[in-house]
């Protein structure tokens, strides 16, 4: 019965990514990574195969391979004074469904109001929360599928805004020869309370990604599609009139990681984001879209660590850790 409603969910929800075109966007925090090794790999992934339950928050379909009652805790610092605090909890259900719930806490700190006079109104404050129920169901051995329910809402001065989503998941991994490949489409749904009188949509989000170990190294690689969405005519143009050639246009969309496994308990992790490189780099500056990591693993212990140049100006760092009770 799991298996059929699973299904369902899947299909039904499918052609709502047909409507996901270029436009306004709220709740762009939804774009932040959750999971510190997913943000090590270049800030995002949706096919990596561990005993992580964060990397559930990038695509439901991976709640899967999470142990049973995980507690996960993380905290990141965003740019200037943000910061970003979550937590995550699961439960297996059977031998081939968990479940999950999982909540995320930005706070952009306090501001100086000022009215159309430039008279000062006080401080203020700024935040955004999202809290989502998910599902994951091995549908066989090699493919399982996963939705996630959530509610959003932020609060930015007196204005208040509400919205729902639905992220939906699915993930084949071959295990013999260690190759995971995943399709994810997130943030489907839009505002419920809008801050004005316009109602606008969430971020969406239509990701593929595969992971493959290499035979003979122990390194494990990653590249994640993401944004396809949004994969219209005028991106085949730079800003200054050039044309792009498919290889620029999909290394736009393209996310890169790749993992050093030093033992079964210890792993770095490297990443590169060509897109960040690119929107926020500045004259002189190299490491931009960069990203690193590592994660440590002590018997029911997970520590994890990250570490994204986002800009000349600024950067990320994530830190994570879970207990498997």
């Amino acid at each position: 019965m799991r298996k059929k409603i699973l299904l369902y969910i899947l299909t039904a929800l499918l052609p709502l990514a047909t409507f996901a075109q270029d436009g306004s966007s709220v709740f762009n925090f939804l774009r932040l990574p959750f999971s510190a090794h997913a943000a090590a790999l270049g800030g995002n992934n949706i096919s990596l195969i561990e005993d992580d339950v964060s990397l559930a928050f990038h695509n439901p379909a991976l709640l899967i391979n999470a142990s049973d009652n995980t507690l996960h805790l993380n905290y990141m610092t965003y740019i200037s004074d943000s910061k970003v605090a979550g937590a995550m909890f699961n439960k297996v259900f059977g031998e081939r469904s968990v479940g999950a719930i999982a909540a995320r806490y930005v706070d952009y700190g306090s501001f100086d109001g000022y009215d159309e006079n430039n008279i000062a109104t006080g401080s203020f404050n700024a935040k955004d929360i999202e809290v989502k129920l998910m599902y994951s169901y091995l549908l066989t051995d090699r493919l399982s599928g996963g939705v996630s329910g959530k509610f959003i809402t932020s609060k930015y001065e007196s204005y208040n805004s509400i919205a729902l989503g639905v992220d939906l998941g699915v993930n084949y991994y071959n295990e013999e020869n260690d190759l995971s490949v995943s399709l994810a489409m997130t943030n489907l749904g839009g505002q419920v309370k809008a801050f004005d009188d316009k109602m606008e949509k969430l971020p969406i989000d239509i990701q593929m990604g595969f992971t493959k170990r290499l035979t003979h190294a122990p390194i494990r690689v990653s590249v994640t599609l993401n944004n396809l969405n949004h994969w219209s005519k005028e991106h085949f143009y730079n800003a200054d009139g050039s044309e792009d050639n498919f290889s620029e246009l999909l290394l736009k969309h393209a996310v890169f990681g790749a993992d050093l496994l030093l033992g079964s308990n210890f792993q770095v992790s490297l990443g590169y984001n060509y897109r960040i490189s690119q929107e926020l780099s500045v004259s002189g500056s190299k490491w931009d879209g960069i990203t690193a990591g590592a994660n440590l693993a002590i018997k029911r212990v997970k520590l994890g660590a990250s570490y994204s140049k986002l800009h000349v100006s600024s950067s990320s760092f994530l830190f994570n850790i879970s207990y498997s009770l």
